[in-house]
């Protein structure tokens, strides 16, 4: 069986990255970028499926780890009862060909160690044509080879490369993977020790421009570090999650790929990269998106590839048995092809966040946003399929609605606070008309809350969105007793599950973690309506649910007291920085929406 979910840390070069457990296996990587067939899967099935593990060939009495402060380098120490070993694992800043660099170092005693690689393209499925080098191995299969730089001496076993060594205190080890195109010219090897300084180096001098100076200032500066990681460097794309098929309920159905760039968070995740000073960070991610919602309006995404790409066809690896029995296995996203109405409010809020956080002029933003509102005059009346991508039949979902009227609002500020040109009478027209529905047919007063959508008794943890929007003040009454019902109704141990799966609505079986990035919203409307010890208490308690290194996947099972869903997740995170902002001081982002 793979570790635990929270037993695995993230190593990365800001095009693809790697999961590293306790056990010093390397158990999901994808070359050479995130949405690339994988070529160690163990994580989706069994060490057959691909992993790469270094670590001691004798029981250990303990595992530490860390990551080197300001970096994403992971060093992991091993006590035996013969020493102490450390294995420091990297991935270099990418140049012409993607690394996973391994350096194993003595710190006590004398420890013999075994390494295993297991190399299997494309998910697991494939075994490669190995071959001896004179510093390692060539692994070949159809398009993809990968290299072995090692000093130390390698033999196969079982369709694995293997090899034992023994490590005193003060000797360092290197290992060094590369991957090539097979019909590319064969890549330069690195020299790992003088990449590992180059890369500490590099990611200090990043984390040195972090502005953020809070109560909170290493909670957020880890999470940061942990979206420059999930960020293609090549667009500006920044991926929810490195891993598919991590369930959000362990044995459950619920396993998506979400190594894809969502529009729906655009203006949370603006807001935290602004929070830390990383204004490049923001003004690439604003590219990306206007690159990416370019083209007709009406075939607006919800999500796109890494550069934009729009066909993200999903597929069932049925080879793969999934993370702890959780089938299907699932590549591509089949969601992409969904109608959701708020994608069309949070481009034209992160884009006019952008706009009024100083962000260079974009005349092509302008032009993407007045077609997007050309559609959306008539297309907000339609049902849609939701924020939450359900499965089931569409409807006038109300968060859809009142991301409609945010599309409005911010169109009618663009003209009336920037001097672009467009129909500002029209929008505000249909502004008001919208706030007006929303209220009377997304509101019911018996239960003195807003509605998942019209007609409906149930609520919805999107309903947080409306003062993080500016659609009503948070100390409203009538989103008091929406937060009261939320809280009441998908509380799980003081944690905020997405809504009720029980009730259908999704088209899939019921079961499901809370979810962490709601949690955080629980939070933000708490401080906005005056209530901050809870939210600081809410808070903490979401910091606690970080593992060791400070990573939080998409959701958390209060009952298995385990956290779920695909890891490490982009947006857990902003919704940390975000959190902590809005604890810091007045004018964080939640309380700014609210006047924007």
């Amino acid at each position: 069986m793979p570790s635990r979910i929270e037993d695995y840390a993230l190593i990365g070069d800001r095009q693809t990255a790697a999961l590293v457990a306790r056990d010093g296996s390397i158990d999901w990587l994808c070359f050479p970028r995130f949405d690339s067939g994988a070529c160690f899967a163990a994580l989706l099935g069994t060490p057959e499926h691909g992993r790469w593990q270094i670590a001691p060939a004798e029981p250990t009495r303990s595992v530490r780890r860390r990551y080197w402060p300001g970096t994403l380098i992971l060093e992991t120490e091993h006590e035996t009862e013969r020493g102490v070993v450390s294995v420091i694992d990297w991935m270099p800043a990418r140049d012409a060909a993607p690394d996973v660099m391994r350096l194993v170092v003595g710190r006590r005693g004398v420890v013999p160690l075994r390494m295993e690689l297991i190399i299997r393209f494309d998910y697991g499925w494939v075994v490669p044509w190995v071959q001896r080098t004179p510093d390692g191995i060539r692994a070949t299969a159809g398009p993809d080879t990968l290299f072995l730089h090692t000093p130390v001496p390698l033999h196969g076993e079982d369709l694995r490369t293997v090899a034992e060594f023994t490590v005193a205190a003060g000797d360092r080890v290197p290992f060094a993977l590369t991957w090539s195109p097979t019909y590319a010219p064969v890549p330069f090897a690195l020299d790992p020790v003088h990449e590992l300084d180059a890369t500490a180096a590099w990611w200090r001098a990043w984390s040195d421009r972090c502005t953020y100076e809070g109560a909170y200032r290493d909670d957020v500066l880890r999470s940061l570090i942990t979206l420059k990681a999930l960020t293609y460097a090549p667009t500006g794309g920044i991926i929810a999650a490195p891993t598919t098929s991590l369930p959000e309920l362990i044995g459950g159905v619920r396993n998506w790929d979400y190594r894809y760039c969502w529009l729906r968070d655009a203006t949370f995740t603006l807001y935290a990269l602004m929070a830390g000073g990383y204004l490049d960070e923001a003004q690439a991610f604003r590219t990306w998106l206007v690159n990416s919602a370019a083209g007709e309006p009406a075939k607006l995404q919800i999500m796109y590839g890494l550069s934009g790409e729009r066909r993200i066809t999903e597929l069932t690896l049925g080879w793969l048995p999934g993370y702890e029995g959780s089938a299907p296995v699932r590549i591509g996203n089949a969601a992409y092809d969904q109608h959701q109405l708020d994608v069309y409010g949070e481009l034209m809020d992160a884009l006019h966040l952008a706009r009024r956080s100083g962000l260079t002029r974009s005349d092509e933003a302008w032009q993407v946003q007045r077609a997007v509102m050309g559609f959306l005059e008539t297309a907000w009346r339609e049902p849609d399929e939701g924020i939450w991508e359900i499965r089931g039949p569409r409807r006038h979902f109300t968060h859809s609605k009142v991301m409609a009227w945010v599309a409005m609002d911010r169109a009618v500020r663009a003209v009336e606070r920037f001097g672009l040109p467009g129909d500002a009478a029209t929008w505000r027209r249909l502004r008001d008309e919208i706030h007006a529905e929303v209220c009377a047919r997304g509101f019911d007063r018996g239960l003195n809350s807003f509605v998942q959508h019209y007609g409906s008794t149930d609520v919805d943890a999107s309903l947080l969105m409306l003062p993080l929007v500016g659609f009503l003040p948070a100390t409203d009454p009538r989103m008091v007793g929406t937060v009261a019902a939320i809280q009441a109704r998908l509380s799980r141990d003081g944690f905020v599950e997405r809504y009720a799966t029980r009730s259908g609505v999704d088209g899939l079986p019921p079961g499901e973690g809370a979810f962490l990035l709601c949690s955080f919203w629980l939070a933000d409307n708490l401080a906005l309506q005056g209530r901050v010890g809870e939210a600081r208490a809410l808070f903490e308690r979401l910091l606690s649910l970080r593992n060791d290194v400070g990573l939080l996947a998409e959701e958390y099972d209060p009952s298995a007291g385990r956290l779920v869903g695909n890891f490490p997740q982009a947006f857990s995170h902003v919704g940390l920085i975000n959190t902590a902002r809005n604890l810091d001081h007045a004018g964080g982002p939640a309380e700014d929406r609210q006047h924007p």
